[in-house]
């Protein structure tokens, strides 16, 4: 088994990135996050500083450089300084020291909607709204927080060691399901299924266009924006981020927008968010994606009103995870959950339904 740390089946860029991460740990005292990346074969020289910025969006260049100053930067076993100039290939290890608030679960007592839970693993159907794991203005609320208090008494959700069984996330905004592991064992089994993508995973999702199939697949590697590396983009020439494979079909047309399903071959960062994008479809209020415009339709006011509206009832872009199959890690049964379309999403479904069904008559 590849270690679990090299994951990429992260999709909200706003939270801690496991799969860049090696560990956490606690030295003379103090906290310190290890992380340990590849440079892509592809990628043009620069300073380590401006790399590793880009490559960990939640660290401050600040604090990379200050890593550096300590010694703390290696690049294939060697020191390296801020202005060090990466080559393609280069083996980066670095660790970064934090305030031990930063790295405290609060444990809360907040509702989760169990779907399925036995003694080494629980899924949930997650709200939209809710953040998975804690970060930067989301200490509090979050997944993790719930899992803390509900799994108080567990080895593994012990403060001390705290380790919260996440092999995979969703968006924050996105709703729908997620397995977490509530032992080493299963977390091992779990996160080598999601390695290698040998779990069942399906999203719906209302996208922007009229899809000129009925069924496809969208090829494209996925990386951080060059400019923007809050968000991620697609680069078709595979010289910059990772292998990403998208298989859709349509579920419903319904004029302006359609109904799709997503299956993932692959696991990267905001993958259908930004594959639909890239293929001028991009998902019906993504505002990270430009879907919170008006892309498709007339211009007559109604129309505009009555889009507007839509975006009201369903106020963050239009993405479930719908279901999710995997061996379970210690009894070996094959395991298939689905999930009902939240309120907001199913609201807004039907009122698409509406408008095409006035316009027809």
């Amino acid at each position: 088994m590849k270690d679990f740390d090299e994951l990429d089946e992260l999709e909200d860029i706003d939270e801690l990135e496991l799969g860049d991460d090696v560990e956490v740990v606690e030295e003379g005292g103090e906290m310190y996050e290890h992380k340990h990346l590849e440079v892509e074969p592809g990628q043009k020289s620069m300073r380590i500083d401006k790399y590793l910025s880009i490559r960990l969006p939640n660290t401050s260049r600040n604090r990379i450089q200050n890593a550096a100053e300590g010694g703390c930067v290696y690049v294939n076993g060697k020191v390296v300084r801020s202005s060090y100039k990466i080559k393609p290939n280069d083996d980066i290890k670095i660790m970064l020291s934090f305030p031990k608030r930063e790295t405290g679960i609060v444990p809360q007592d907040l509702p989760l909607d169990v779907v399925y839970e036995d003694d080494d693993l629980i899924v949930v159907n997650k709200a939209p709204g809710m953040v998975v794991h804690p970060s930067f203005g989301h200490f509090e609320g979050t997944l993790v927080n719930a899992l803390a208090y509900r799994f108080k008494d567990l080895p593994m959700f012990n403060a001390e060691t705290f380790r919260p069984g996440l092999v995979h996330r969703i968006d924050m905004n996105t709703s729908g399901l997620l397995v977490v592991a509530k032992s080493e064992v299963a977390r091992e089994g779990l996160a080598t299924q999601f390695f290698y993508h040998t779990c069942k995973r399906a999203y719906n999702a209302l996208v922007w266009g009229n899809m000129p199939e009925d069924e496809g697949t969208i090829i494209g590697n996925v990386g951080r924006n060059l400019k923007n590396r809050k968000i991620m983009d697609v680069f078709p020439d595979g010289d910059y981020g990772k292998e990403a494979i998208t298989h859709w079909r349509v579920l419903e047309r319904l004029g302006y927008v359609n109904l799709v399903e997503c299956r993932l071959e692959t696991g990267r960062t905001h993958q259908i968010r930004v594959h639909f994008k890239h293929i001028g479809h991009p998902l019906f209020n993504d505002w990270e994606y430009g879907g919170d415009q008006i892309l498709k339709g007339t211009t007559f006011t109604k129309y505009k009103q009555f889009v507007e509206n839509c975006f009201k009832i369903l106020p963050r872009q239009a993405l479930h995870a719908k279901s999710l199959g995997f061996i379970h890690p210690v009894t070996k049964k094959e395991l298939y959950f689905e999930s009902e379309l939240p309120e907001d999403m199913t609201k807004c479904i039907e009122k698409w339904r509406g408008y095409v069904a006035g316009r027809d008559e």
